[in-house]
């Protein structure tokens, strides 16, 4: 022992006699204690020191009883011993599994049970109910804090001491013996603790105790069973004494039974002179029959394992052992414990248990501590149901809240269970406490319906009634059952699983026949898919195939189509035409969306039709496979129109759908989301015991019937109730369901095999003759069914059932209607030729390919995959991904062919758009780029970049469109320091762009969007757009960086102009940004755009006829964005804008030279004496000052590609 320790504990005094002699320093002494006892180390070397010492028994309990006057050493002796009595789990966490802790786990734990029986007296427990009395006794306004707190440890005492463990091993008590535990409990009634118990938990000013209460009690009855308890002191009841008698009757059979046996066994000659048999039919470990050395009288207990070494089961896969040990304790204990339940009952249960369930409710209390509340429950109402039932003693608990409060904390422990491995032992534990609990109230409601009082047998059918009515409530005994793990549940969980459903279902089944139909709630799983309007459409046979019928449905749905096209409120919200957490790819999602718009329009739904047309060309903008983004309503209806009249590949119907989904159960578990749809339907006992549960599983499942035959295989230890629970059950799935089959198992015959040779068969008589019911059916069926015999050594389902009982293929036949037709040697061939033809085709899915030519009964994907492999055309399912979601490699040729396409290419403007557009084998922009770098043809990425087209006119003012083309084809250079989103979006816009060049789609220019917009009013927003760019690009120059910016219009016509279609689509010509769905509000000038393309594009707004421009009108002011203009500037841009027009027609070749020469004359004039601005960087001046001809007639001294003027008074603001 540690010296301090050994001199801290010497300083606390000394015992003469019954006198204990503290020493002056013992408070100080107890306190060095506690403080010893805070920093222990993880082997609890200071508590076990302490315990070897034997401190408590020698010293605290002395000081606790002789000087419980002296407060401050009475607070200290008791808190020090709530410490040392504190359980071994709580000190360790948990059961250590490395031997050295467990060895000092079970040395802390010895030390516990040596304090346990050091408190079984009257004079410590005397101590602390008088100390307790007197604070009870303080009012709450005289109550200090340290009362309270002295209260709690007193509490706390009790019930460490109540929770240590009983040492079985070295007690040996039989029943009816007193053990320390039942001594404890007599010290604590005759201490009249047990009292003071009853008004803590019966006061309504002392709740704060309730949970400590609770689970003190919960230990002094930890021991005991409700109903034996109940009926003490009442004689022997006739039930019981015939339980007594049929045991000793069959331990009196056996007896003479091995009598017999031993009898038949004594031979005439000595033993050594048996003799040897040769068994026939019987093979040894060779091909010759077995030679057996011993008397015929041990040939039956012959067996090839004899004497073999039994293989070792390790730990993880031992069965769990049983924790809880149930005994008779003393007469006078249990008459005590007997009265206290009954007080208990009478006054403290429901205000109690109230309490705690409101303390669980509100998270006051800790961590699992409704496992109190869940015995208690059990225990108590199995008390009062046994002792005399008084429904109104327990009516807290009997109520729908409290099944739903329990079957809530089941499901819960029942999946911690499975998730949480590492204790599964401890949430086993807490789920057999919630069933427990779940078994007394359904046994307290069935022995409602048997009350002579009509109010009790109406409280008791309104449960029902609503217990019954809850699918959850129905289904979850099947869940019990199918995750039963005897690695952690105990065999008396699974006892108690049997008897609680063979109670739920007895009850229920009354219940129904008491009823004349019973309507029960019934929630359906459905997998959350989009709804797809061609599965109804084909299913109901309405969609028109023919060109006829959909000439004649097309001008209807036209109407249609040009009224919602019309309608700015056509809501996208609900049109979702694609899946994000999908595991479809994405182009097979495309091809989905394509039906689904072309089945919409077959229903005659065109608002719907239109709306996921706009709703894919959101998801989908690249290729404008469902248009381009800037697309006409009048485009719009003739792309649907396409669409109607297109052939598009179609998924299978509904019922082959069905088929997949069985073939493929197993694949489609609970990854996808789904979505629960209530709903009521009549209930049918039959039916519930053949499907009640998720996924199709019931009760006639080889999981459940394992389960029982588990538990049957101990029908020697099980009661009389329990083997009666188990071959109900049984005999429901057999004789009711016609399923006997189920049971033909092999493990289950040797176990009838068992129960027939026993000699107490007798005291079994119920499972004798289902035993022999089931094998007269199996040997019935075996002379029908000779591979009944085979089908024994597997567990079967009922389809495997059906097919025993009534032949095999039989489910082929009887559902013929739900399977694929067979493949017929001609659609065989056909198949094979199809596959052929398209299996080298490079760019499409040769499956798909074979779908849509198939000219037999309808296939599905898989169905055609798995014929393939069937025919030795694949070899195997995988060869079959879809293109999108695998890399395709490069041939030879396709390698020859780019090589080919770069050198005819290479000196265009546009390479890689060039070789995607004349390539064979059509493949991503990526692809392409990474097979170019890989072949060495480019040495980096930038060398394909579009180039920009170069003026050499010297005075020549760009075309509106030219210049949009130059702006759209600009080099790409600038991209690399912009975000990847921004960049990849401008990328896909410009493809999109091209895209619909090459299409040779119609749109309007951004010359005749102009026009169109001046004349319908809006010259104000086209002017404030372009202040708006140059800002933009006098912003740029400066700052030397760029940010997208957006375009905020503060006045309601700038407004009503940001939100017109037309205006919005020359936003989009002009490269403006669309808001982001969800994030932005306001259009924004992309941060690509540099200060010269701003300047073009603000420029190229200024496009109207000159006689309009010239008008006075369309000077007028925009409010805050123009200042005021004089008279030479209004003549300034007149002449500006005349000089534009004339470069038009010359470039056009509508003007005369003479006119010509004479407006460029007076042109250059006026602008020589004018600021101007340049757009061109110096580079591209210095550019075309080598590569220009000699100036032409009228501007001798201009150099310039392209020049723009740009009024200084729109850049006074």
């Amino acid at each position: 022992m540690n010296c301090e320790l050994l001199a801290t504990c010497s300083a606390l005094g000394y015992l003469e006699g019954d006198t204990y002699h503290k020493e002056p320093d013992c408070l100080e002494s107890v306190k060095d204690l506690i403080r010893y006892l805070k920093h222990e180390d993880e082997t609890r070397d200071v508590r076990q020191q302490l315990g070897a010492a034997q401190i408590l028994q020698s010293d605290l309990l002395p000081i606790l009883t002789q000087h419980r006057r002296d407060k401050p050493l009475f607070d200290a002796v008791i808190r020090l011993m709530v410490n040392l009595t504190q359980p071994a789990l709580l000190c360790f966490g948990s059961v250590p599994k490395e031997p050295s802790f467990r060895h000092h786990f079970l040395q802390v734990l010895a030390y516990l049970q040596a304090y346990k029986e050091a408190f079984a007296s009257e004079k410590a427990f005397g101590v602390l109910s008088e100390t307790l009395y007197e604070l009870l006794q303080l009012g709450w306004e005289e109550r200090q804090e340290e009362d309270n707190l002295l209260i709690e440890r007193i509490l706390l005492l009790v019930r460490n001491i109540l929770h240590v463990p009983a040492d079985l091993d070295q007690e040996k008590r039989i029943d009816d013996d007193a053990s320390v535990h039942d001594r404890l409990l007599w010290a604590v009634h005759l201490s009249g603790l047990d009292d003071l118990l009853l008004f803590l938990a019966s006061s309504p000013a002392e709740q704060q105790w309730s949970l400590h209460v609770l689970e003190v009690i919960s230990l002094m009855f930890r021991d005991q069973h409700p109903e034996q308890l109940a009926g003490v002191g009442q004689g022997r009841l006739a039930q019981e004494r015939s339980t007594d008698v049929a045991e000793l009757a069959v331990l009196r059979q056996r007896e003479m039974a091995e009598k017999r046996t031993r009898a038949l066994q004594r031979g005439n000659r000595h033993s050594r002179f048996g003799g040897s048999y040769i068994v026939q039919g019987l093979k040894s470990i060779g091909e010759r029959d077995l030679i057996f050395h011993k008397g015929l009288h041990n040939l039956q207990n012959y067996s090839s394992d004899l004497g073999k070494q039994p293989r070792r089961v390790p730990k993880r896969r031992q069965a769990a052992r049983e924790l809880s040990v149930q005994r008779r304790s003393a007469l006078n204990v249990r008459l005590f414990l007997k009265d206290f339940c009954s007080e208990f009952l009478e006054n403290c249960y429901n205000r109690l248990m109230g309490s705690v369930k409101d303390h669980l409710l509100r998270e006051k209390a800790q961590q699992h501590d409704e496992t109190y509340y869940m015995w208690a429950l059990a225990f108590f109402m199995a008390f009062n149901r046994a002792a005399s039932f008084r429904p109104g003693l327990v009516s807290e608990t009997l109520s729908v809240r409290t099944f739903h409060f329990i079957e809530q904390n089941l499901t819960n422990y029942y999946e911690m269970m499975l998730t949480d491995r590492k204790e599964a032992a401890s949430w086993a534990r807490r789920m057999h406490l919630a069933l427990k609990a779940y078994q007394e109230l359904l046994a307290t409601v069935n022995e409602m319906d048997v009350s002579p009082d009509e109010a009790v047998r109406e409280s008791s059918r309104i449960l029902k009634n609503n217990i019954f009515y809850v699918m959850e409530y129905r289904e979850l005994f099947l869940a019990l059952f199918r995750k039963f793990d005897e690695r952690y549940q105990p065999r008396s969980f699974l006892c108690d699983l049997v008897e609680t459903t063979h109670l739920f279902l007895k009850m229920l089944e009354r219940f129904c026949r008491s009823r004349g139909n019973l309507m029960v709630q019934n929630k359906r799983k459905k997998r959350k898919k989009k709804k797809k309007v061609p599965d109804q459409s084909v299913a109901s046979g309405m969609v028109p195939c023919s060109p006829g019928e959909l000439e004649a449905v097309w001008p209807s749905l036209a109407e249609q189509l040009q009224c919602c096209a019309q309608d700015p409120k056509l809501s996208l919200d609900s049109m979702v035409p694609f899946d994000a957490a999908s595991e479809v790819p994405v182009e097979e999602q495309r091809a989905e969306a394509m039906v689904q718009i072309q089945d919409c329009l077959l229903a005659g739904q065109a608002p719907q039709a239109l709306g996921l047309l706009r709703s894919a060309r959101e998801v989908w903008p690249e290729e404008d496979v469902f248009g381009s983004q800037d697309i006409s309503p009048e485009e719009e209806i003739q792309l649907l129109k396409q669409i109607l009249w297109a052939q598009l590949p179609r998924q299978q119907g509904l019922e082959e759908q069905g088929v997949e989904e069985e073939e493929e159960e197993e694949e489609e578990d609970e990854e996808e989301l789904q979505v629960v749809q209530v709903s009521e339907k009549e209930f049918n006992f039959l039916d519930y015991l053949k499907r009640c549960g998720p996924r199709g599983l019931s009760f006639a499942n080889s999981t459940v019937v394992r389960a029982y035959v588990l538990l049957l295989r101990s029908y020697q230890q099980n009661s009389a109730h329990t083997n009666h629970c188990v071959v109900k059950m049984l005999h429901r799935l057999a004789h009711d369901l016609k399923m006997e089959a189920l049971l033909f198992q092999l493990s289950l015959f040797c176990l009838f095999n068992r129960l027939l040779n026993d000699p107490a068969a007798g005291a079994y008589k119920e499972l004798v003759t289902f035993a022999k019911y089931i094998l007269g059916k199996f040997f019935a069926l075996a002379a029908v069914n000779q591979k009944a015999f085979v089908e024994l050594l597997f567990w079967k389902n009922t389809a495997v059932v059906r097919e025993m009982t009534e032949g095999y293929g039989s489910l082929d036949g009887g559902s013929s209607s739900r399977r694929p037709p067979v493949w017929s040697p001609e659609e065989e061939a056909q198949l094979q030729e199809l596959y052929l033809a398209h299996k080298d085709v490079e760019g499409q899915d040769v499956v798909d390919t074979i779908l849509a030519h198939l000219k037999t009964a309808p296939r599905t994907r898989k169905q055609v995959i798995h014929h393939l492999v069937r025919l030795g055309l694949a070899d195997s399912v995988k060869d079959f991904q879809r293109k999108g979601t695998q890399i395709v490699l490069w041939t030879e040729d396709q390698e020859l062919e780019l090589q080919r396409l770069f050198e005819e290419f290479q000196d265009s403007d546009d390479v890689l758009g060039n070789i995607m557009r004349n390539i064979t084998a059509k493949r991503s922009r990526a692809r392409i780029v990474d097979k170019l770098l890989a072949l060495g043809l480019v040495a980096e990425r930038r060398e394909l970049y579009k180039k920009r087209r170069k003026k050499l006119a010297p005075s020549d003012l760009p075309h509106e469109e030219e210049s949009l083309n130059n702006f759209c084809q600009e080099d790409l250079e600038e991209e690399e320091n912009l975000p990847e989103e921004e960049s990849e979006e401008d990328e896909e816009r410009w493809r999109s762009s091209e895209a619909e060049q090459a299409q040779g789609t119609s749109s309007l220019s951004a010359q005749n969007l102009g026009q169109s917009l001046h004349l319908e009013g809006f010259s104000a927003p086209l002017l404030w757009l372009q202040n708006c760019l140059i800002r933009a690009a006098d912003d740029r120059e400066e700052v030397g960086c760029s940010q997208a910016i957006p375009l905020v219009p503060l006045t309601e016509e700038n407004e009503e102009a940001m939100e017109n279609e037309q205006f919005q689509q020359l936003l989009r010509k002009l490269g403006v940004r669309p808001p982001a769905s969800g994030q932005e509000t306001f259009w924004r000038i992309p941060a690509k755009l540099s200060p010269t393309q701003l300047r073009r594009v603000a420029a190229s707004l200024r496009q109207p006829e000159e006689e309009e421009m010239l008008q006075p009108g369309l000077e007028s002011k925009v409010p805050g964005e123009q200042g005021p203009e004089e008279e030479h500037q209004q003549e300034h841009r007149a002449q500006a804008l005349r000089a534009l027009l004339l470069a038009r027609k010359k470039k056009a070749g509508l003007v005369s030279p003479e006119e010509e020469g004479t407006d460029d004359g007076k042109e250059q004039l006026k602008v020589a004496s004018r600021k101007r601005q340049l757009l061109d960087s110096d580079e591209e001046q210095e550019e075309d000052e080598d590569r220009s001809p000699a100036p032409e007639l009228g501007a001798p001294g201009i150099k310039k590609k392209k020049r723009f003027q740009i009024e200084d008074e729109d850049e006074s603001d």
